[in-house]
């Protein structure tokens, strides 16, 4: 096993029935680095797209200038940093350069102003032009965009830059600022990219949001990574999720008659990466057995360093001793109920846009009580209202929307404690 990095395997349960049908079981693989890692930084060559329309007059506008200058104090001076502004048209604020030689850009940003219409597609354009130029394996290479509203004619174009991006292996950190702006655009940019988005609710929230990006940004040191599942004959995969540091289904592509292979891309390098693979199991005589074998393959740019790996087999009890069997493991069971209310109000969403009403309000109230029994009662209050607002109007607000598409995602931000192995 590599020593860069540490992975886990639990269960939410460790014993199952002897039975004479397939049964489900629910496998937890934590990838984190280990110390000599978690303290690692990459180099930046980093891109701030922003939107200066009109519709960021104001308070809007100020809160980004102060976020800029936070999160450009996050930089080191060999980092390498861009700054490209769009409206109607887009502009090179500041040339990539390293901070050591970006004398001028605080005045810059000082001088932002608001106005104009919006044009996605030009900023990233030219932004991602920008990091291009520049671009290392060495270094962190990404484009952080935020906008606050629609762009216009040009989402096709905004989509085959992210789909360019991507195949560059240059994530899009996609950031939409309140209500307006059209999340599904949003989160397809993040996903050809291999990037992320995200909601800002305020503008207050800006600063924030920017200054963690930047350093999640220099803790992404592993580059890359593949979960590869060796699964013993009769074994099936069903659903594999990703539930830190944000739920997502991943999917899985098979890789020969009984392995399947998940793709993580990059591993923070103080969290890592939780997975949790839905697995069906086949009928057994009583006896302990070798079920899978994980496997993480990664790179270490730094170092020049590819296809390390760590490995780590994964054993299950068949047993007759019913009380054995009702054993589980609340933390991992915890974490099963919020992918749960994850995909209850992702299908909702999914009806919703599909004109089912009903199946829309009946999918958001059964998130609400799934919501409400994790302790999340905003998220429920949300998933409540927006039921009430599908049956009285016939369709959902684009805040409440946006809010539970997104703060859905972090239910898993704080990974419940697990015990140890015994």
């Amino acid at each position: 096993m590599a020593n860069e990095l540490q992975l886990e395997v639990q269960m939410n349960k460790r014993h199952v029935p002897v039975t004479s049908t397939q049964q489900l079981i629910y496998v937890l693989i934590s990838a984190r680095p280990t110390e000599i890692l978690s303290k690692a930084r990459m180099g930046v060559n980093f891109c701030f797209v922003l939107d200066r329309s009109g519709s960021m007059r104001g308070h809007k506008i100020d809160r980004l200038k102060e976020a800029m200058t936070v999160a450009l104090r996050r930089l080191a001076p060999d980092d390498r940093a861009a700054i490209t502004v769009f409206n109607d048209n887009a502009q090179i604020l500041a040339e990539s350069s390293l901070m050591r030689d970006q004398r001028s850009m605080a005045d810059k940003i000082a001088g932002l102003r608001a106005g104009g219409g919006t044009q996605m597609s030009r900023g990233l354009s030219i932004g991602l032009r920008e990091v291009f130029r520049h671009m290392e394996d060495q270094r962190a290479n990404q484009v952080l965009l935020l906008t606050d509203g629609q762009t216009y004619g040009d989402e096709a174009q905004c989509l085959k830059l992210a789909q360019e991006a991507g195949e560059h292996r240059i994530p899009i950190q996609a950031l939409g600022l309140g209500n307006d702006w059209n999340e599904d655009l949003l989160d397809e940019i993040a996903r050809r990219s291999g990037g992320t988005s995200d909601l800002i609710e305020s503008a207050d929230e800006i600063v924030p949001f920017f200054a963690q990006t930047v350093e999640r940004s220099q803790r992404a040191v592993i580059r890359n990574a593949r979960l590869v599942l060796r699964l013993v004959a009769g074994i099936v995969p069903r659903q594999v999720w990703q539930v830190t540091p944000l739920i997502a289904n991943l999917g899985y592509t098979p890789i020969g008659q009984n392995d399947v292979q998940i793709e993580l891309g990059e591993l923070d390098a103080q969290e890592g990466k939780a997975i949790l693979v839905e697995l069906l199991l086949p009928p057994r005589q009583p006896g302990t057995y070798r079920i899978a074998q994980s496997q993480i393959v990664y790179d270490l740019p730094q170092r020049n360093e590819t296809d390390l790996d760590a490995r780590q087999d994964i054993l299950l009890d068949y047993t007759m001793d019913g009380q054995l069997t009702r054993q589980y493991d609340p933390a991992i069971m915890n974490l099963v109920e919020k992918v749960t209310a994850y995909k209850l109000q992702t299908r909702a969403l999914d009806e919703a846009r599909l004109g089912n009403v009903a199946g829309a309000t009946q999918k958001l109230r059964a998130a609400a009580t799934r919501l409400l029994e994790l302790g999340e009662v905003d998220l429920a209050n949300a998933a409540s209202a927006e039921a009430d607002s599908l049956e009285s109007s016939g369709q959902m607000t684009s805040a409440g929307t946006k809010k539970l598409r997104y703060q859905t995602r972090k239910l898993t931000q704080r990974l419940p404690d697990l015990p140890e192995d015994e």
